[in-house]
Parts: structure tokens; sequence; C-alpha cells
């Protein structure tokens, strides 16, 4: 089992760049697929990025391609999600998940772990 936390939101302008950092507890971290969700006010829990036990795969939404980068670190147990070029539509809570099995990067279900989630706020 494993407990994530996220942290780095905040609030940022059009434009600007956010890192939000993902830290796992367990040592069995590298074990876990890793992927970031984000729900804004009012819409559905929505599919960010996701990445592989070792970090050779990586998966993103439209949305965000080009402009976000997932990535992990397995000897600090930590995932992160650079966030970069954002756009007020870019604005929500954004959750880390975690699981160890093979899945659906892009489907919430597929995931058993979550944290609490961290607000990202873009001001126009």
């Amino acid at each position: 089992q494993v407990q994530v936390v996220e942290s780095g939101g905040g609030l940022v302008q059009v434009g600007g760049s956010l890192r939000l950092s993902c830290a796992a507890s367990g040592r069995t971290f590298r074990r876990y697929r890793m992927g970031w969700f984000r729900q804004a006010p009012g819409k559905e829990r929505e599919f960010v990025a996701g990445i592989s036990w070792t970090g050779s795969s990586t998966f993103y939404a439209d949305s965000v391609k080009g402009r976000f980068t997932i990535s992990r670190d397995n000897a600090k147990n930590t995932a992160y999600l650079q966030m970069n070029s954002l756009k007020p539509e870019d604005t929500a809570v954004y959750y880390c998940a975690a699981d160890p099995r093979v899945g659906d990067f892009m489907t919430g279900r597929s995931f058993d772990y979550w944290g609490q989630g961290t607000q990202v706020t873009v001001s126009s």
C-alpha cells in the first residue's frame, strides 16, 4: 500500500509555470505506475498525464501535450508534473494517483491510491 501527497499548487498568471510534486510513502514506489488527474469546478475529473513504473513511458491528454511534462524520481519516491504555458482552463484541483497493477493510465478507476489534491489557479 502507498500513500501519496501532492504539493506545489498555487496561483499563477497566464503563461506562467508551476511544478507539482507527488510524494509517496513506502519502499515499493518504483513498482507503482503514477498518474495526474484534475477536476475543475462543475466538471468531471479528467486525465492529465501518466508515467510507467520505470518512467520509460509517458502519456498525456491532448489538452496538455507540449506544455506539461510528467516525470518521476524513484530514489526520492516522488513524481512530478511540470506545467508550462499555463492557461485559465488549466485551473483545477490536481490529484496524484498510484497503482501497482497493469492498467489504463487514462482511467481514474484503474488507480487505487489517491492524494488529497492541490489547487492550481491560473489568472488572466
